[in-house]
């Protein structure tokens, strides 16, 4: 381990219902069912600090015209903040890199059928990795990583299978996250090296 590397301060844990409520990263969950009945969904406030800050009805209109206002809403809460200024981390990127900008949108339209599109998904909740692959970063960061996150930020229900228009607008919005954060992504596979473990004798 290099001195800067054992310098460096460790990761910071942040999970989903972590907030930091004084710099306006919050975390939004209504328990008020008045409030989620109002709204006509489950969308609301901060449950530390009860900061009303998201047009519910706007989120929940699934607009992908409006999506500039909706990533700007998700970067109010801690988790989706973290993952839209996270740097991508090696493996992420060689994984994107070794698929190339259409295999990569190939992947993603599979992994959000395979593990958030169906009425209960097996694991939900944990069904999504935190890093490893930039399609991971792109559904925690657009709330498209399980289905109680799809319910509260974009008000489709538990319970019952995406539709092909919810499917399709969710996985529109995490291949902007992903263009975005890697706007130099070739369109074909790239030969990239497997990473080291960098132990004497690799």
């Amino acid at each position: 381990m290099t001195d800067e590397a054992a310098a460096a301060p460790p990761p910071l844990k942040i999970t989903c219902t972590s907030r930091d409520c004084p710099n306006d990263r919050h975390y939004f969950r209504s328990r008020d069912p008045e409030l989620v009945e109002r709204r006509g969904g489950s969308g609301g406030v901060c449950v530390a600090c009860g900061a009303d800050l998201i047009d519910w009805e706007r989120v929940y209109a699934r607009n992908a015209r409006d999506a500039d206002y909706t990533f700007e809403a998700l970067k109010f809460e801690l988790i989706r903040h973290h993952y839209w200024h996270l740097q991508v981390d090696e493996r992420a990127r060689n994984h994107a890199l070794r698929k190339g900008r259409h295999r990569l949108r190939e992947a993603l339209e599979h992994r959000l059928r395979k593990y958030v599109a169906g009425a209960r998904p097996p694991f939900d909740r944990r069904q999504t990795p935190r890093s490893g692959q930039v399609i991971f970063y792109a559904q925690h960061a657009t709330a498209s990583c399980c289905r109680v996150c799809i319910e509260e930020w974009h008000g489709i229900p538990q319970g019952r299978a995406l539709t092909e228009t919810e499917l399709s607008y969710l996985r529109d919005l995490a291949w902007r996250y992903i263009s975005e954060r890697m706007p130099d992504l070739p369109d074909e596979p790239q030969r990239v090296p497997a990473i080291r473990s960098g132990r004497d004798g690799d």
